[in-house]
């Protein structure tokens, strides 16, 4: 055995018994069901063209010298970043654990409580903060959060708004400038017509719905709200408020002003700087706007024996719902990063806030003050962490940066200092040092710190925060390491079992491709530091922008986009931006297939563009006829065509080149949405099928584990023409000479999360990479041909294979009296996680077992869904007291003294022999979603508070 190869610890079957699974399938040869599997005109001529694989050893010597080349320097730019502490019982027992960061989004609720209770206290924490009635389990950043305030608040507009066609749209000139560089990508498409300007001035016109302003300003001027609010308000103008949250213990919470949306980034509550991400970005507003908010909720409900349960509350708002309606398209939140931040405001509780806020506006007065004695001048009047200096910048910024510190320089004029919870006296001196010596004054000694009264009274907090008992119990690490681990056990993760979730691509997340992470060399690096500062970062970032335009055949890659959503619309953005160059600005239609993921029509919506679908055939394939008869139709018009490969319905459609063919033939482009890009990698690319643009899932395909639902990378991909309309950053740009606007809020995305991919690939190799694709689609064949018989299998190729997924059909159970969802939770009490269910049909569920799963968990998979399918066949309509419809089955059920059922406990909790060595159990039986909407509770008060009286 190789042991210098991690293809051979990434890929789950073993050599010997690849064999035995060609044997169970019926072929011959591994290449035999490739050819069997992969239309002959799509298949890749020639071998990957990328370096050879790296072993683990290799590739982390690698990465740390690579890492040596980034200068960490004191970064005090601010713009919305901040170095942190992350509490080490935070670092190792969440980032670093894989019982945190292999979970799945927690759709099935019964085995996600511990997900579950982390975030119902980060949206408790997000509330109590800003002063809201609501919030969710988070957004990308801060930057696309605004943009999410700005379309809910366009939807909500007042009735006589609407009539009226007020589509002005108010923007406070402190924004942060990558924030304003978003609002303009999403507020053109959707007809939103943006004014920059000063507030203290704004008119309050009838034709303006909304607003948005900067608390602190971008440059750290702290203003007064209030009476802008009153007046917009008068005007029926809602507003949104950009807020720094660390601020917000010792400012007045913006709910106080009467505000309708607060967004921002919890950041700096322990979050790595990462070279711009993943941060968790916030979202709170008022309940009267619950079913309009963006993204997931959080909320309370019960169970079948009436205790509570938490699950994901209102999920009709989403875009996998309302499709083309939809007023968002987001898909994946920031959850493993909203976990972290909302356990640093467990870990340090009100009181810990409060001295962290004041500690950093303490060090900040005492700056002012020590600069003030240099003879420098302080613009900003009131200010809670920043200052912005006259001072001649070409003269300072050299002394600065040679001493390893970061301002930012606002023009020739002027630079701010963002101080942060790293900043004591010592980082103070040599701030002043740089100063002194910049402009040869006599040296000052900062030996104590000056706490000067610089927030008026009527901006200072007045309101208590955090009062909540989970914020008021685990301040010893040994209480908080406890309850981390309390909440992980009721998690089902990668960890434990096979997640063989259908169009989610739930992988081996390896150990080696993760521990970078940790690393302050790549943890501390602000996304706006000059680039000579992050020579790492960006020989990593161009690498893996190389790697997968090599995996796509494609001509450049922008890693901007923070999840696959967003990634989808800056496709179509650069679609647009394409047709406007050529005079072509008419061209709106978006044929998008029955069958498409919900997030695509919600996407080319959003991208301006106008949703015309066409039909499957029988066989879940694209009706080319249909597809050929709208796109001459729509021919003046047609923009683009929105194509999953292989299908959703998990099938490598045979047509697929004479369908882009007449895109291209009546002048649309082809955007490809990369979901199932595992089934492509090393066989046949985007290029090749004749796409123009995909988006690809890194959090799928490329290794970065879901952590419960997030981070996501949605990088796209792109064809020589639309090289030159890739997205920039208005602080530090990229993208192509007539770049689009900005997608996500940092340069690079989230430049840290690419760290993994680029682990991946680098180990892997072109051969690695390939055999992946060849093992996820035997593994997908091989399950098939086990339970023939016992499930049937929708589609299948026109040769009977599978792609690298499937799609079971349950509908017949109905006759039983068993639905999908009875399927689903009895699967955990097999220790398995549900597939995906009732998606892209109702009834269904679509199967993936991926590459990294052995032929042992593959067969005890196969095993569980046998032994369900003679459960169902026991099943009767009329006798619904069965082991399916009482699924899941808790401990609390199995050791009660009292056992009524007219089935085993043995039956009940161990159905299969193998269960009693490694059993998990659900922690609540099943969720009741119907009260949990009826009744929303989201944040962390007392069920007893909201529990309806029972009759």
């Amino acid at each position: 055995m190789n042991t210098n190869s991690f293809q051979l610890r990434h890929i789950g079957p073993r050599s010997n018994e690849q064999e035995t699974m060609l044997k169970a399938i019926g072929v011959e040869s591994l290449d035999q069901l490739i050819y069997e599997t992969i239309p002959d005109d799509i298949r890749l001529g020639n071998e990957l063209s990328l370096a050879p694989a790296m072993s683990e050893y290799e590739y982390l010597n690698h990465i740390n010298q690579l890492g040596a080349k980034n200068k960490v320097f004191k970064s005090y730019i601010g713009l919305g970043y901040h170095e942190a502490i992350l509490p080490s019982v935070i670092q190792r027992n969440i980032l670093e654990n894989p019982g945190w960061y292999t979970a799945y989004t927690p759709y099935q609720a019964e085995i996600a409580q511990g997900r579950l209770e982390a975030l119902l206290n980060y949206q408790t924490m997000v509330c109590d903060l800003t002063g809201m009635e609501l919030a969710n389990a988070s957004l990308l950043d801060e930057g696309t959060a605004a943009a999410e305030a700005m379309a809910l608040l366009f939807d909500v507009r007042e009735r006589a708004k609407k009539k009226a066609g007020a589509n002005k749209f108010f923007i406070s000139e402190e924004i942060l400038p990558q924030t304003l560089s978003v609002l303009q990508t999403r507020a053109i498409p959707i007809g939103i017509e943006l004014v920059v300007g000063d507030h203290t001035k704004f008119d309050f016109a009838d034709d303006f719905f909304g607003a948005i302003l900067q608390y602190p300003g971008k440059h750290g001027q702290v203003f007064d709200y209030s009476d802008f609010v009153t007046k917009a308000n008068e005007k029926e103008i809602k507003v949104a408020v950009a807020a720094d949250i660390l601020s917000l213990a010792v400012l007045k919470a913006p709910g106080e002003f009467g505000v309708d949306v607060v967004v921002g980034t919890t950041q700096r509550f322990g979050i790595p700087l990462g070279y711009g991400g993943p941060h968790a970005g916030y979202f709170a507003t008022k309940d009267a706007y619950k079913r309009s908010i963006p993204g997931r909720i959080i909320g309370v409900t019960k169970d079948t024996d009436g205790g509570r349960a938490l699950r994901m509350a209102l999920q009709t708002r989403e875009q996998h719902i309302k499709r083309e309606r939809a007023t968002s398209n987001i898909c994946t939140a920031q959850v493993l990063l909203a976990v972290m931040a909302g356990m640093y405001a467990v870990y340090h509780g009100k009181n810990g806030i409060e001295f962290i806020a004041n500690k950093v506006h303490t060090a900040t007065t005492t700056l002012a003050a020590s600069l003030n004695r240099l003879g420098f001048i302080n613009k900003n009047t009131s200010y809670f962490d920043t200052l912005l200096i006259e001072v001649e910048a070409a003269i300072l910024r050299p002394i600065a940066e040679s001493k390893g510190i970061n301002f930012n320089y606002v023009d020739k004029n002027h630079v701010s200092i963002s101080l942060n919870e790293t900043v004591d006296l010592n980082e103070i001196n040599a701030i002043v040092d740089c100063f002194e010596q910049a402009f040869n004054i006599k040296d000052i000694i900062v030996t104590e710190f000056v706490s000067e009264d610089v927030i008026p009274q009527n901006v200072k907090r007045n309101t208590s925060f955090l009062d909540n008992e989970v914020f008021n119990t685990y301040h010893s690490e040994t209480e908080m390491m406890r309850y981390i681990k309390k909440l992980e056990r009721k998690d089902l993760a990668l960890n434990h079992s096979m997640i063989s979730l259908g169009s989610c691509t739930m992988k081996l997340n390896a150990a080696s491709e993760m521990l970078p992470l940790s690393n302050p060399q790549w943890g501390n690096i602000h996304p706006f530091v000059p680039l000579h500062q992050a020579e790492g970062y960006q020989t990593v970032l161009k690498n893996l922008e190389h790697q997968l335009n090599v995996v796509t055949g494609f001509a450049a890659t922008s890693l901007q986009p923070n999840s696959g959503a967003q990634g989808e619309f800056a496709g179509l953005m650069v679609i647009r931006a394409y047709h406007e160059a050529n005079g072509d600005s008419h061209r709106n239609i978006c044929l998008i297939p029955a069958s498409a993921h919900g997030t695509n029509p919600a996407s080319a919506v959003m991208a301006g563009m106008k949703v015309v679908v066409t039909k499957t055939d029988d066989k879940g394939n694209i009706d080319v006829a249909d597809l050929r008869e709208k796109a001459e139709k729509h021919k003046d018009n047609l923009a683009a065509l929105m194509v999953t490969y292989p299908s959703t319905h998990g099938v490598y459609e045979k047509a697929i080149k004479e369908i882009t063919q007449i895109i291209h033939d009546n002048g649309g482009q082809v955007y490809m949405d990369g979901a199932n890009m595992n089934a492509q990698v090393g066989l046949t690319n985007p290029a090749t099928i004749g796409a123009d643009v995909c988006h690809l899932n890194l959090h799928k395909t490329f290794a970065i584990p879901h952590g419960g639902g997030g981070p996501g990378v949605g990088p796209i991909c792109v064809a020589p023409q639309l090289v030159p309309f890739l997205p920039t950053n208005p602080v530090v740009s990229t993208g192509g000479e007539n770049a689009v606007t900005a997608i996500s809020a940092a340069p690079w995305g989230s430049a840290l999360a690419c760290l993994i991919s680029y682990g991946y690939i680098t180990m892997l190799g072109a051969d690695g990479l390939t055999n992946a694709t060849k093992y996820a689609i035997l593994n997908a064949n091989y399950m098939k041909e086990r339970l023939q018989g016992h499930f049937k299998t929708l589609y299948t190729g026109e040769m009977g294979r599978a792609a690298h997924e499937m799609i079971l059909d349950c509908r017949a159970f109905k006759e039983n009296g068993i639905e999908v969802v009875d399927i689903a939770k009895r699967l955990m009490d097999y220790g398995f996680h549900a597939p995906t269910v009732s998606f892209p049909v109702a009834g269904t569920i679509m199967v993936e077992p991926t590459e990294s799963e052995s032929l042992a968990e593959l067969d005890r998979f196969c095993d569980a869904l046998i032994s369900i399918r003679k459960e169902i066949d026991a099943a009767t309509k009329d006798d619904t007291n069965n082991v399916l419809k009482n699924a899941p089955h808790t401990q609390e059920m199995l050791t009660s003294d009292e056992w009524t059922l007219p089935y085993t406990r043995k039956q009940a909790a161990f159905p299969l022999e193998y269960i009693a060595d490694n059993k998990f159990w659900p922690s609540v039986r099943r969720v009741d979603d119907a009260y949990g909407d009826r009744n929303l509770v989201c944040s962390c008060n007392p069920i007893e508070d909201y529990m309806e009286a029972e009759a």
